[in-house]
């Protein structure tokens, strides 16, 4: 939940001055035109008591002159509130500046200018003990004091944010302060054990979380982690068991890394970090923003919308989902992932014709509300798609594209006796397969390009001798999808623990002018196999026995085109996104020795009684095989 909002904080800190100090000489001489004119502030910094007596930097920004009551908008970070709040009103937060609001950007406790002790995403508190705090009761003691000492405010607040800042928007909604009448949770992790940043399906996000726990706790500001290579698969490769994270660099002196050591399991840790049990009640409206190429959150706002779905009696749950990566909804185009074009400025059109008018239906009653619970960019098609609800309950018929011999893929399920029909390769955790084109570079800091990793080109992996892939004819209509797709593997391993990484392709004809043979991931998960029962409690897999692997691809509205192909890859390393499966069942990963990693031949099964497939939800009536 972190990369593109911590490179925004970065560079917006040089437009902070120009926004509320004084214009440049420059500026005073050439006014911009009336309709591109932005608006000034009053700023006031202030120290806000919580109820335990720590206090929260908080910066105000007031419209300069203005005498009318206006409401108040909230952005609560651990990012450094002070060095990003003036520019984002002049980039992202524009046309809500334009609106007219009350801006407060805060600094969680312990983060810059706050008091108090920072613990990353502080787990929501015992409401039976009265003297708890976390992130929802800041926010309600932060509310109710602007309420009480912000001239000309009217009464209600709203909250937003990305990524962190996102999960402590929907903390703020779980027990909302009254006042509180509008969120929009961004990218906020629903499960940082189940889905989001930290592990995928029991499996752990080696590059994204051990340079994370660096940033966040390397010190009281936000600090890079030193590497002395640019190619990260060499540097974590050449690491070796993650046991050698702490023997040579963290010294248990980082209190999340000691937690991922601590906790490998979905155990009650990680339990009280699930989301969707506190979504019990949609009081407050919602606006849920994700990318359907968040490379770090994905799953929780999807996850988020379907809970509050469940409650939803008044018709204040939404969800808008874009073509974008990680919190790419705030850059100025939104158009394109990597070499992928979806045909339009769709990040300034959320911004202006979603996101603004729905505060201020919110906050302000202006206007009506036109917008369908659930907007979604329907890439392929590249247009916005309106629906009732997501999935759609309607128009939509389950698809099974079955593997076949040859690496084909057909909607037509196995025939014939070939009981042990199977495609089998070799996973070596000496020498895994990549997740992107090495170099890899770091995942942040200078030169990172983490964000557009999703829209790679994935022939780099093609030819490795330990993936295997099936793909269907070229296809002669358009294939569009739309809701919830998953993987159905029978595989076997000879080792006693595997993963099984697997992508779902657009697979460009040869003829494109622009990306001719280009392989476009459309959907991709991890499973590790320990976790196929439960992700409680972890078993070895028996030896060379078929076991039915269900890998949740999550949900797309995707537009196959005629003339592409659809192609399904299945892998057992994906490094360093995800940490090496020693593939020998071990108690703790996080504690494996160096020679308890082994080569293992996996076995991928097609046939009648053991058939692997893909299931998609294809449209009805819109190109449908």
């Amino acid at each position: 939940m972190r990369t593109a909002r911590l490179s925004t904080v970065l560079l917006l800190c040089c437009l902070a001055a120009a926004l509320i100090g004084a214009p440049t000489q420059a500026l005073a001489q050439t006014p911009a035109p009336p309709e591109t004119r932005r608006p000034s502030y009053d700023s006031t910094a202030v120290m806000i008591p919580m109820r335990d007596g720590v206090r929260l930097h908080t910066m105000i920004f007031a419209p300069k002159g203005s005498t009318a009551d206006l409401p108040i908008i909230i952005i609560r970070t651990p990012y450094d509130a002070g060095n990003y709040c003036g520019g984002a009103l002049a980039t992202f937060y524009a046309d809500l500046a334009k609106e007219g609001y009350i801006f407060v950007f805060q600094d969680i406790r312990g983060r810059f200018g706050s008091e108090g002790k920072f613990a990353m995403n502080l787990f929501p508190r015992d409401r039976r003990d009265p003297k708890a705090i976390d992130e929802s009761t800041d926010t309600y003691d932060t509310i109710d004091w602007l309420l009480k000492n912000v001239p000309h405010n009217n009464g209600r607040a709203g909250q937003l944010g990305v990524s962190y800042d996102g999960w402590l928007t929907m903390m703020s909604a779980i027990d909302p302060h009254p006042a509180l009448k509008a969120v929009s949770p961004q990218a906020s992790p629903a499960s940082t054990y189940i889905g989001d940043d930290f592990h995928h399906n029991g499996a752990f996000r080696l590059g994204e979380s051990f340079e994370y726990v660096e940033l966040m706790e390397g010190g009281r500001d936000l600090t890079f982690f030193p590497f002395d290579q640019y190619d990260v698969y060499s540097w974590y490769l050449k690491l070796g068991s993650l046991a050698h994270v702490d023997e040579r660099f963290f010294k248990r002196a980082r209190p999340t890394w000691n937690n991922f050591v601590d906790h490998p399991d979905l155990d009650a840790y990680w339990r009280r970090d699930v989301m969707v049990q506190y979504l019990d009640s949609a009081r407050v409206p919602m606006l849920t923003v994700g990318g359907w190429w968040d490379q770090e959150d994905f799953y929780g706002p999807i996850t988020i919308y379907r809970a509050l779905e469940k409650h939803d009696e008044g018709h204040k749950n939404y969800l808008v989902v874009g073509p974008w990566f990680h919190d790419e909804w705030n850059t100025p185009s939104g158009r394109t992932l990597g070499k992928i074009d979806f045909g339009s400025e769709t990040a300034p059109y959320f911004r202006k014709n979603i996101q603004a008018p729905w505060f201020a239906y919110w906050l302000k009653d202006k206007g009506s509300l036109p917008l369908a619970e659930a907007t979604l960019f329907e890439a392929g098609t590249n247009a916005w798609k309106s629906y009732d609800s997501w999935p759609p309950k309607t128009g939509v018929s389950p698809r099974k594209l079955y593997f076949a011999a040859n690496g084909a893929l057909s909607f037509e399920p196995p025939a014939g006796d070939g009981a042990s029909a199977f495609d089998s390769y070799i996973s070596d955790p000496a020498h895994p397969v990549p997740y992107r084109a090495r170099p890899i570079a770091r995942t942040y800091g200078p030169g990172s390009t983490w964000s557009t990793w999703l829209g790679d080109d994935q022939r780099f992996a093609q030819d490795r001798p330990d993936v295997v892939a099936w793909e269907t004819p070229t296809l002669t209509q358009d294939v569009v999808i739309t809701g919830d797709i998953a993987a159905h593997l029978f595989a076997s391993t000879t080792g006693t623990d595997a993963d099984w990484v697997v992508k779902l392709m657009d697979v460009y004809s040869e003829t494109d002018a622009k990306l001719p043979g280009y392989e476009f991931m459309v959907s991709n998960e991890v499973f590790r196999g320990r976790y196929r029962k439960s992700l409680e409690h972890p078993q070895p897999i028996v030896p060379n026995h078929v076991d039915e692997y269900t890998v949740d691809l999550h949900t797309q509205d995707y537009r196959f085109l005629k003339g592409h192909k659809i192609r399904v890859q299945v892998q057992s390393s994906w490094f360093p996104l995800i940490d090496r499966n020693p593939q020998t069942f071990v108690p703790n990963i996080f504690k494996a020795k160096d020679s308890d990693f082994k080569a293992a031949t996996m076995r991928i099964y097609r046939s009648p009684r053991a058939a692997s497939y893909v299931e998609l939800p294809v449209a009805e009536n819109r190109g449908a095989p």
